[in-house]
């Protein structure tokens, strides 16, 4: 023991002697924060420069000195349950100590839940131990101090800042750092491009599932007869044609305008609160796996037959556009059973864009795909004969449908996980639970599983077999992520890295501050400028942003050594400690989150409502350089990171 402790001596004089002065690599912040009436959290936070760690709470005997907290007085609260620490655990065989260490490398946070029966009289008193190193040296052992009381600010949190001995109230700087700077941002110049290219993919996403509802028993059997009905009802073939082809006009208007309606009575702001509120993807987690339990053929989900036959009696009693208007409606609700699910994944996807015509768009493209088969049929009729009858392979679309509905339907619950925080869905066991989806899909498209409106098979088709491959090729391609292994082609639709307890990647980029007052106050402190991200637990392409773009090995340069990375989630659904409302055009908006004031902020100072959304800004708060959309080039993201005006 006195031998390693003269060694630690000695590596604290290699420390001085190199550096030319005492190292201070580790920056650490205080903060106590009401997560509900009586309850709050102790959060203890390490900002660790780069090349530098601390090593973590359980270290074996005769180990280096571990990080301890110490909570020598609480007033008025009690303590509940352990310290828990949600930050990345790194560990390693060391043969100098002869056992395996852990450590923390870029930043650590702590949390500490307490209960109270009056806010107003807690008060947390502490210290927390660390011992810094490097690869070169080691520092001494050391204290920092906290002394903590509820804040009463809805905005900001006080700081302890105990390597001065010196309270930051974060609200003296509020007023800065929350200015509105929509016009600076503007003379920077708009972000070309992005806006039309989002919405050009959102068309072909609609496109997309408009021609994946086409092979669907709810849809494929209507095409023949729909088009014969046309071509039969008239003595002029022309005529018969025409009336086809506005039917297909028809279902394309009737979709258009759902789109539309739908953003007129929700408005794109509340779609993208919606896309990524916790409730709303919980419900549609369990509208995706009824739709799917029901695909598989346990029962039957269908639309009161009163509405649809109404319908049919309307188009026989009225004649002309009407009629037809009549023929496509009950086409819509006939097909619900099929489209729904489609149609409602659609929306919540492109809702986050934030864009008013997204909707729209989207709907478009899914309308335009489905109406092209009538009106086609309807101009060459010879092509109805070579249409596959319908029969058992409209059975096996369904329950392919039925299996990647199931596998979608985890995203959506993953999203509330991560927004409540649960950790009963972290990334390795959404890779597991989609692994064997994934396989057991392969095993159907070979013929092996059969559920019970499957047809008897006696082969296996060319089809299935290349498409049970693609399955099972799936399948083993997720296999290394239960390991840590990136998977940037799931990386959208997987929990983040930061959730997976065993993982062997260590080139993920993890934000400094997940508190947009703190990181700001700490870069006034280093002089630093600041990259803020705001992001949200179900934006689909800031985990793409993340997976793609963070791990190049130039971006991650520059994210951790020249800037201080703040990262904002919308949807957290973390209580304030105190609730508050904000004049927002004229109506009265009430913050009760952490998500909503984070949300708040990118449209109050910034104009923006979608994610994820990147600005660049000084320690003042002020904008360096126009804002960055989604773009998975990470070379145009240097190009950016590095036009500092």
């Amino acid at each position: 023991m006195l031998k390693k402790h003269m060694l630690l001596v000695a590596l604290f004089f290699v420390a001085i002697t190199t550096f030319g002065q005492i190292a201070d690599p580790v920056n650490w912040s205080f903060e106590l924060k009401k997560t509900g009436e009586t309850t709050a959290d102790v959060k203890i936070s390490a900002a660790i420069e780069d090349g530098w760690h601390i090593y973590g709470l359980n270290i074996p005997k005769d180990g280096p000195n571990p990080t301890s907290i110490t909570f020598e007085k609480i007033e008025n609260a009690q303590i509940v349950g352990e310290l828990q620490s949600p930050s990345k655990l790194e560990k390693q065989f060391s043969s100098e100590f002869n056992m395996e260490i852990n450590w923390y490398s870029d930043n650590a946070v702590f949390i500490q839940k307490i209960k109270f029966t009056d806010a107003s009289k807690v008060k947390v008193n502490g210290y927390v131990k660390f011992m810094a190193c490097d690869d070169k040296s080691c520092l001494p052992p050391t204290k920092r101090l906290f002394a903590l009381t509820l804040s009463a600010s809805p905005l900001g949190t006080t700081v302890e800042n105990t390597e001065t001995n010196k309270s930051i109230v974060i609200e003296n700087k509020l007023t800065d750092y929350w200015t509105p700077v929509v016009a600076e941002l503007k003379n920077f110049g708009e972000t070309k491009g992005s806006a039309a290219a989002s919405l050009w993919l959102i068309f072909l996403a609609g496109l997309l599932g408009g021609f994946l509802a086409l092979f669907t028993p709810c849809v494929w059997p209507i095409i023949p007869m729909t088009v014969s009905f046309f071509l039969k009802r008239s003595e002029n073939k022309k005529r018969g044609q025409r009336d086809a082809i506005l039917y297909g006009l028809a279902i394309v208007f009737i979709y258009v305008t759902l789109g539309i309606l739908i953003t007129l009575i929700f408005g794109a702001s509340a779609l993208n609160s919606l896309s990524t509120n916790a409730i709303f993807n919980l419900i549609f987690f369990g509208l995706l796996v009824v739709f799917a339990v029901s695909f598989f053929g346990a029962f039957e989900i269908t639309l009161p037959s009163s509405w649809s036959t109404k319908l049919d009696a309307k188009a026989d009693s009225t004649t002309g556009f009407l009629s037809i208007m009549f023929m496509a409606f009950t086409l819509v609700l006939v097909s619900f059973s099929c489209t729904g699910p489609i149609i409602g994944t659609l929306l919540v996807q492109v809702s986050s864009t934030g864009s008013i015509l997204a909707p729209a768009i989207g709907m478009l493209g899914f309308a335009v795909a489905l109406s092209i088969p009538f009106s086609l049929f309807a101009l060459f009729p010879t092509w109805l004969k070579s249409l596959p009858k319908s029969g058992g392979w409209l059975n096996t679309v369904k329950v392919v449908l039925a299996f990647l509905e199931l596998a979608l339907a985890l995203k959506f619950l993953s999203v509330a996980d991560l927004a409540y925080g649960w950790r009963i869905l972290d990334r390795e066991v959404f890779l597991a639970l989609w692994i064997v989806i994934f396989a057991l899909l392969g095993v159907y498209l070979l013929g092996k599983l059969r559920f019970k409106h499957d047809s008897e098979s006696k082969h296996t088709s060319v089809l299935g077999l290349f498409l049970a491959i693609i399955s099972f090729a799936f399948s083993a391609y997720m296999i290394p992520g239960l390991w840590g292994a990136p998977l940037k082609a799931i990386s959208a639709f997987s929990p983040p890295l930061y959730t997976q307890d065993f993982n062997l990647y260590n080139d993920e980029v993890h934000p400094a501050f997940t508190d947009y007052d703190l990181g700001m106050v700490y870069a006034a402190e280093k002089k630093l400028p600041v990259i803020v991200d705001f992001s949200g637990f179900g934006c689909v392409n800031c985990r793409k942003m993340e997976a793609s773009v963070w791990t190049d090995p130039t971006v991650k340069e520059l994210l951790k050594k020249d800037f201080v990375l703040i990262s904002l989630f919308v949807d957290d659904k973390t209580a304030l400690s105190k609730q508050y409302q904000v004049n927002e055009n004229g109506r009265t908006t009430l913050i009760e989150t952490i998500g909503d004031k984070w949300s708040y902020l990118q449209r109050h100072k910034f104009g923006a409502n979608a994610q994820p959304f990147y600005v660049m800004l000084n320690n003042e708060g002020k904008p360096l350089n126009k804002a960055y959309p989604f773009d998975e080039n990470p070379a145009h993201f240097v190009v950016w990171l590095t036009k500092k005006n």
